[in-house]
Formats: structure tokens, sequence, C-alpha cells
């Protein structure tokens, strides 16, 4: 009788190595396309930041003020909007808000659509007693592409353009 003689195995067959490489593969395949589909939801997250992070902000503040306000003015530009010249009833860049103080004199803000050399912004100015208007206060917003303010039925409203192209259209009736 010949005595059967075991020999080691000292590797994979073919079958073992060809199973290994699809499933490495398979694994890979499935890992892009995870990947893919997070930079597509990154990307559609990042277009939609402006609607979900600033235009609650924006809603905020503009509510705010105009609520507060007892009277308004449509303008085409700042200087004319403090020198209370050509008072428009189209669609405008520039508001001028009044507030009556409770001395019984008036204070104005101007919020205006404009760029002040850093690209296009919507600016918040106090109209200071002596006239003499400075920088703005602040930047409700950089975000925007347009923004126009415009009365309807003695509503004013405001039209937002996003970077998108989306439009918001915030209207507000004055405290009385």
């Amino acid at each position: 009788m010949k005595p059967t003689v075991h020999r080691k195995r000292l590797g994979f067959t073919l079958i073992e190595l060809t199973i290994a490489i699809m499933m490495g593969l398979a694994t890979g395949t499935m890992v892009i396309a995870l990947f893919n589909q997070q930079l597509a939801f990154l990307r559609i997250f990042k277009a939609q930041r402006f609607l979900t992070e600033e235009a609650p902000l924006i809603s905020m503040y503009v509510s705010r003020l105009v609520g507060k306000a007892d009277r308004f003015r449509l303008h085409d530009s700042v200087s004319d909007a403090l020198a209370g010249t050509n008072p428009r009833l189209t669609p405008s860049p520039v508001v001028v808000l009044n507030f009556k103080q409770p001395d019984g004199t008036m204070r104005a803000t101007i919020l205006s659509f404009e760029n002040r050399g850093s690209g296009n912004a919507l600016y918040y100015y106090v109209v200071p007693v002596s006239g003499v208007l400075g920088t703005p206060e602040w930047y409700v917003t950089k975000s925007p592409t347009n923004v126009t303010f415009s009365m309807v039925s003695g509503v004013l409203k405001m039209v937002l353009t996003g970077p998108a192209g989306e439009q918001i259209i915030y209207s507000g009736t004055m405290q009385q």
C-alpha cells in the first residue's frame, strides 16, 4: 500500500482569487457610488443654503423694520432718498422708512440695494439728525442678485432674487 502524501497548500485557488477580486471590485464600486451620491447631495444643499439659512433672517429683519415704521417712500438712489427728492411709485432699489419718536419727532432709516465697491448688497442706513449720511450701519445680506421695493395697494412689497434665481417676496404694512 502506498502512503498518501498530503501536500501543504501554499496559496489560493483560481476560483478563490476570482471571488476575492470580484468582492473587492463590488465593494469599491459601492463606495464610489455612495461618495458620488454624497457629493450630489452637498451640491443640492449648498444651492438651497440661501433659502434655508439667509431668507428667514432677512424676513425677520425686514418685518421688524417695516412693522415699526409709520410711513415709507421709494427712491431710485440713496442721494434722492436723503434729499427727499424724486419719490417714485414704481419698483425701486431704495426705500426710506420713517419712525415717530416718543418726543414726537421723526427719524428715518434707509434700506438700499446697491454696489458700494464690494458687490451688491442690501444696506441699512440710519439717517442722522444732521442729514449727512455716512457709511451704512450694516448690511442685511450680500447674497441676492436683485432687490426691489414697490407699493401694492398701500402695502410695501420687497422682491428679493436669490443667487440661484429664486424669488422671495416680503410684504408688510405699517403700524397703525
